[in-house]
């Protein structure tokens, strides 16, 4: 089953979606088109070790949805070799989407070694018992944006007032959590209940649009609509996104392996953010062949998708690395969600300073 439907304006459904993350996504892994990725994603023990002589053998990784752009990193750690010189066999990149398992599911099963998820749904899933942590983020901003008419512009929260906003069920959360953390009730918008397809929006049914800025904003603009946005993380809600999440075990038992891994992807990503027409490349012709990406829009993506990955702190501090200020400010926004959890049960950011301590030329 193909986990990926279009809209008229090319743009995935549930794309944007918390949905991505839950839990409650539904089946387990298992439809071959899935698991189908570059390289070997045969069924070894996804923490396991192989007869391939490899120092740690083959891990599997789920991402947090379908092979597109957002995973260039891991594509050029794949392809330009650094998981093999890090020690591994292979390392088995397993698709999300609307009909996967979520990363937490994954990680509870045994299914994978590491997944790549956010913060809104990683901390409920721990505080329901599953021992795991964030130890690392891609993403220094969620990408989560209202989209408007350029016409008539939405650029703030408060500009929403009045307004009808088109956010998905799935989206109904985060979308009460930016409200509340800049003092608005739901009665201030005239919220419209929506799928994922913006059409409504372009034909002036909505006045804004719940989407991600490194997709709706762009196809939109392709297809003639010229728009405007704001980033949710700019308004007193600054999630990360696209987070390395693994089980406590690992951490407490494999930690070298994990040291290993996380060196491999800071190098890929080093190369993905200096070259997005090659991370797109990877992404239409390798990886996500069998979705019909299109090079032109994913290179516009990877683009847009570096102001995500790379901030004044990340150019101090290294990829993949979060201050303490940005762990508070988590900890903070997952409050306005009704979540309420420390530091510490979400977040073990030591074995990526470890990597950087090791390594200084990775910075």
């Amino acid at each position: 089953m193909n986990p990926v439907q279009r809209s008229s304006f090319g743009t995935a459904l549930n794309r944007r979606s918390l949905f991505r993350y839950s839990a409650l996504a539904g089946a387990a892994l298992g439809g071959a088109g899935l698991l189908a990725a570059c390289g070997d994603d045969s069924a070894d023990a996804p923490g396991g070790t192989t007869d391939d002589g490899s120092k740690y053998g083959s891990v599997a990784v789920q991402l947090s949805w379908i092979k597109n752009i957002e995973f260039a990193g891991e594509y050029f750690a794949d392809q330009r070799g650094y998981f093999k010189e890090a020690g591994f066999g292979s390392v088995n990149l397993i698709a999300g989407g609307a009909a996967s398992t979520s990363v937490e599911a994954g990680l509870d099963t045994g299914k994978v070694w590491l997944g790549l998820s956010a913060p809104q749904t990683t901390a409920p899933a721990i505080l329901e018992g599953l021992p795991a942590k964030i130890v690392a983020t891609t993403f220094q901003k969620n990408p989560f944006c209202i989209v408007s008419s350029a016409g008539k512009p939405i650029r703030s929260p408060q500009e929403m007032k009045g307004r009808r906003i088109g956010v998905q069920d799935t989206n109904q959360l985060i979308f009460g959590a930016l409200l509340a953390a800049n003092g608005m009730q739901p009665g201030d918008v005239t919220i419209v209940p929506a799928q994922f397809d913006p059409t409504p929006l372009a034909n002036g049914e909505v006045d804004g649009w719940v989407s991600y800025v490194t997709n709706e904003p762009i196809t939109l603009a392709a297809k003639g609509f010229a728009n405007a946005n704001f980033l949710f993380a700019d308004f007193n809600l600054p999630l990360v996104a696209e987070t390395l999440t693994v089980k406590q075990s690992t951490i407490d038992s494999e930690r070298d392996k994990l040291k290993a891994f996380l060196a491999a992807e800071i190098k890929g990503w080093k190369d993905a953010v200096a070259d997005p027409a090659e991370s797109a490349r990877l992404a239409v012709e390798i990886y996500g062949k069998d979705q019909k990406l299109d090079i032109a829009e994913q290179t516009k993506e990877a683009t847009a998708q570096n102001d995500l990955v790379v901030s004044a702190d990340t150019k101090a501090n290294g990829l993949l690395t979060m201050t303490e200020q940005l762990v508070e400010q988590n900890i903070a926004a997952l409050r306005s969600a009704k979540i309420d959890i420390k530091a510490d049960q979400l977040f073990d950011l030591s074995v990526l300073r470890e990597v950087y301590a090791e390594n200084p030329g990775l910075v």
